[in-house]
């Protein structure tokens, strides 16, 4: 049985994955966090890989702090880019298949159509930047890996989006929420299904996809949604960036084109507001 080995396996994708992994039985599956597989210490990482030995790797684990990492560029880049170039070497070199997970962080927000696989790349904040970093890295190293952009990643485990505005909501009588950052959310159970339908094609189809949820929103419409769904009473404003200054610059407009990954691997994309109405039902039960 094929080995597949799952690093940062305590986040949102990770616990995704290790959800479905049950319907997954002719694999082998190696659940690791930071401390069995430590992208932030690369002395270690490589004997850690030997030990596992897997026939796949995914890589759902990252510095994802945004605003942190302008402060702690040093530990961003080991984990985003020089931890990645490990996994994609020793991938390389024992023949195993990697998945490498990435971001819509490493486009400027200057586009005004949904950005395919192919269009320029211009992070304006140290975590884009250690990402596409990781992405070049992991490409030129190991040709044969396959790298998955995503955007506004939540789901019912870990801290996100949705379970910090439902809280909000039932804790305050008004939010503002920025009104002028375009993109899609992602399910992490939406996108963990994405991989699993890719380990298991017939065929390996290397080099970069986009995955999220359809849908075109803000910030602010998603917390709309997130209001209509849980019938929360609040009142939520729209307001610009300019008013929710942060020590991390966003990308304006990162909507990702999704058709690539539908065409070469069968993958469905559900509508934003299904598969968010799908986490809030498990929120709260």
């Amino acid at each position: 049985m094929k080995k597949i080995l799952v690093t940062g396996a305590s986040g949102q994708l990770g616990s995704e994955l290790r959800v479905l992994s049950e319907n997954y039985s002719r694999f082998v599956w190696i659940f690791a966090d930071r401390t069995q597989v430590s992208l932030g210490d690369l002395s270690v990482l490589e004997n850690q890989l030997d030990l596992f030995h897997a026939d796949i790797i995914i890589n759902c684990a990252a510095y994802t702090a945004v605003d942190k990492a302008e402060s702690e560029e040093g530990l961003a880049n080991t984990i985003n880019h020089l931890a990645v170039g490990v996994l994609a070497s020793w991938s390389a070199s024992n023949n195993a298949k990697l998945i490498h997970v990435s971001t819509d962080y490493v486009f400027d927000g200057n586009s005004e159509v949904a950005l395919n696989e192919s269009a320029p790349t211009n992070p304006i904040n140290v975590y884009g930047a250690t990402k596409l970093l990781g992405e070049q890295l992991c490409l030129t190293t190991n040709p044969e890996a396959i790298i998955i952009r995503t955007s506004w990643v939540y789901s019912s485990f870990g801290n996100n989006f949705v379970k910090t505005m439902s809280r909000l909501m039932q804790e305050r009588d008004s939010l503002n929420v920025v009104n002028d950052q375009i993109g899609s959310p992602t399910y992490a159970a939406d996108l963990a299904q994405a991989i699993i339908i890719i380990i298991n094609h017939a065929n390996w189809h290397a080099g970069i996809y986009n995955f999220s949820n359809a849908g075109e929103i803000s910030w602010y419409e998603f917390a709309l949604a997130i209001q209509e769904i849980g019938g929360f009473d609040c009142v939520i404003a729209g307001i610009p960036s300019s008013s929710y200054p942060t020590p991390a610059k966003r990308p304006a407009y990162s909507l990702l084109n999704k058709e690539k990954i539908e065409s070469t691997f069968g993958v469905e994309v559900p509508d934003y507001n299904v598969s968010l109405r799908r986490c809030m039902g498990l929120l709260k039960d």
